[in-house]
């Protein structure tokens, strides 16, 4: 089965929409949101939306409008975060500052994150305005607590699953939370599928960790450029903190004093995955999914229940 399958004609409108939205008549910024529409993913978060909605009952206008707005939030959250980590290549593209300065793609980031408030007024749906609003917040939460973890190296698992909270499992919670809204689902079942978001959110950020220790050209971010950047993510944090290696010391200290060189990172790679820190984190990985699925199973039995399973399985078993 085809996990868009259920929701397939509404999906092509989603993306019909979400190309219409990014355009602009100022020269520059359509050559921008123009090499944007080239590094889009797969989609996940409008999928889930709309899968959402179609378990719940019913695909409707709002159910298109808030798809198109989240994946709009995220993608000026992308724009956002490339500049601020200064990533000049995404998903095996170069980014969008890799094109033009920071001042450009903060600008376009901006223009993005407009657009897709406008879309949430456009619903007249408070309770969705709200959602976004507050994830939006969040996002940003996220990032400077994320730069606090960092610089204050900050290693437990509880400060971990805040920041990926914020940065991840807010908005795929969102998007599952939305969709049921639109569907016009009972509040029991608005408040499952916000759930169901969170532990989604939790396993792909997990997952995108995971890519970070390995070399994967299909992946498009080096290998190790977490750790360049100080983020001490769950496989390298399961072993500092949870194994009492007679190297440990030595690998806190290389943390401490930022000596990142490239022996160093091929170093706490290496260690991260001697001693069990990948097959942790798939572990905890696991976990988020089980629950996620245990969610599921509350909705009534529907081929769109059944693709948000194997969405569930795809999450953690991606390639990219």
């Amino acid at each position: 089965m085809i996990i868009e399958q259920p929701v397939a004609v509404e999906f092509k409108r989603f993306k019909d929409e979400f190309v219409n939205s990014l355009s602009s008549s100022t020269l520059k910024l359509q050559s921008a949101l123009d090499k944007i529409m080239l590094s889009t993913g797969k989609h996940i978060r409008p999928l889930l939306v709309l899968l959402t909605a179609k378990a719940c009952g019913k695909i409707t206008d709002n159910s298109i409008n808030s798809s198109v707005l989240l994946e709009l939030l995220h993608t000026a959250s992308l724009v956002h975060d490339d500049v601020i980590d200064n990533t000049k290549e995404r998903r095996g593209i170069p980014s969008l500052n890799a094109f033009f300065d920071n001042r450009v793609s903060v600008l376009v980031g901006d223009y993005i994150l407009s657009s897709a408030l406008i879309r949430s007024i456009q619903t007249g749906d408070i309770r969705i305005m709200q959602l976004v609003s507050e994830v939006g917040r969040a996002l940003s939460e996220g990032e400077i607590r994320q730069l606090e973890v960092v610089e204050n190296i900050v290693l437990d698992e509880d400060s971990y699953l805040q920041v990926i909270k914020k940065k991840t499992a807010m908005l795929i919670s969102a998007c599952t939370e939305i969709g049921a809204i639109t569907s016009g689902a009972s509040e029991e079942t608005i408040a499952d599928c916000r759930e169901l978001g969170e532990y989604l959110g939790y396993c792909f950020q997990i997952k995108d960790d995971i890519f970070d220790y390995y070399s994967d050209i299909k992946i498009g971010k080096p290998t190790g450029n977490d750790i360049i950047e100080g983020k001490v993510t769950l496989p390298l944090l399961y072993v500092l903190r949870g194994t009492n290696h007679v190297d440990t010391s030595r690998y806190l200290q290389i943390i401490e004093e930022r000596d990142f060189s490239p022996k160093h990172i091929e170093e706490l790679i290496a260690f991260a995955k001697a001693n069990g820190g990948i097959e942790y984190a798939e572990k905890r990985m696991d976990e988020f999914k089980a629950k996620a699925k245990e969610v599921l199973y509350r909705l009534p039995d529907s081929p769109a229940r059944e693709s948000l399973l194997l969405l569930a399985d795809y999450i953690i078993e991606r390639k990219k």
